[in-house]
């Protein structure tokens, strides 16, 4: 008999509103008999049936549930599950690059399945996923008929689940660099070496938004390979576009020279030490973007995470004009939005400044969020008018 779990009393409510994940704390007692990854089904304690999910001993997570009838898992599941994801999107006009898959917000957890033109990106980021791998690639193929499928599984969250980092080629023939194009700017993605799975497309429509604040000259910090520069050079004058990275760097020449944007410089250095060397040499900006990487991976760091965001965002503040723009960024769910905002309070009164806000968005829409999961809802972008 597979495994059964029972959860402890009234643990059942936050999964019952549509949350996948059954900590290991939660569980009152487990019987049966199988193998990690494999289909177990979760009870509440009085023997309600709950739902189905792939069972993981090695991590905090036991189960993560996505199946709520009498289905089992296989083909005819993952075919239909994956096309109403992407059917979804094409619904809201997302067709060259997008997220087609988001885990559990699509009610696939911990499955990431992104398009990049002819070309898939995958992730797989638990044990029960990662055995389906190829299944699922195939599932892929039959109904997108993609020209070829990579997978980045080379993130730290796996190691969660006693797995370790993995890429390469799934299906077909991947090129090192794939050209897209968004908000009407070709862009190349490394698929292979970039961040996430090449290009951070949680971001495009905030990106579409810079440009109604860029002007005269713009500071792009943690500018990555340059979505936020490009969009930015459309309206701004100059961009500097300044990262640690001098990949990165040459991603945001190559990107620009591919558009025959001539307005944009690159700038090789660590943001938090520029920034305080821009104070010192009084030198000003009409823009600043901050898009920093997360902070915080964990609920242990949020402390020196806050401390991060306010120094940058400090310092960020004193080298804007009066008058100008900061755009400023969090992708880190354990930073919450009212966090961030209290964050962002504490750094415009230390800087001495008059702050307004101007806009607050959020992830694009093809990374939905569930209500019932909050892990699911992870980004800030807000726009602030520095008096």
């Amino acid at each position: 008999m597979a495994y059964e779990i029972y959860l402890k009393k009234n643990e059942e409510k936050r999964i019952v509103a549509g949350h996948s994940w059954v900590y290991a704390n939660e569980v009152y007692k487990i019987s049966g008999e199988g193998k990690n990854g494999e289909l177990a089904s979760v009870f509440s304690n009085d023997g309600r049936f709950i739902g189905k999910g792939y069972i993981n001993h090695a991590s905090k997570i036991l189960v993560r549930i996505f199946i709520r009838d009498s289905s089992e898992d296989g083909e005819e599941l993952y075919l239909s599950r994956l096309k109403a994801a992407d059917d979804y999107r094409k619904g809201l006009n997302f067709s060259s690059a997008y997220r087609m898959v988001f885990a559990e917000a699509d009610n696939l957890p911990a499955l990431i399945v992104d398009r990049y033109g002819d070309y898939l990106v995958m992730q797989c980021l638990s044990l029960g996923i990662d055995k389906r791998k190829k299944m699922i690639a195939d599932c892929l193929v039959k109904l997108f008929s993609p020209k070829g499928i990579y997978e980045r599984s080379d993130v730290s969250v796996r190691k969660k689940e006693g797995l370790s980092d993995v890429k390469g080629v799934l299906y077909g023939e991947v090129p090192d660099y794939i050209e897209i194009e968004e908000n009407n700017i070709k862009m190349l993605v490394d698929v292979k070496n970039g961040q996430k799975t090449g290009y951070f497309l949680d971001q495009k429509e905030n990106r579409f938004a810079v440009r109604r604040y860029a002007r005269g000259e713009v500071l792009d910090c943690f500018c990555n390979s340059g979505g936020f520069s490009l969009n930015a050079a459309m309206s701004a004058e100059k961009v500097l576009s300044l990262d640690i990275s001098p990949l990165a760097l040459k991603n945001v020449e190559d990107n620009a020279k591919l558009n025959g944007f001539e307005n944009i410089e690159t700038m090789q250095a660590d943001v938090f030490e520029a920034l305080r060397n821009f104070r010192r040499e009084k030198r000003f900006f009409d823009c600043v973007v901050l898009d920093p990487p997360a902070f915080c991976k964990t609920a242990d760091e949020v402390k020196d995470a806050y401390r991060g965001y306010k120094d940058v965002n400090l310092n960020a503040m004193k080298i804007v004009k009066s008058g100008g723009f900061l755009i400023t960024c969090s992708c880190s769910h354990y930073m919450s939005a009212q966090l961030f905002e209290k964050m962002l309070k504490d750094a415009a009164k230390e800087s001495g400044k008059i702050v307004r806000t101007v806009e607050i968005k959020t992830q694009s829409p093809d990374h939905p969020s569930l209500l019932s999961a909050e892990e699911t809802q992870y980004l800030k972008f807000y726009v602030l008018n520095v008096i």
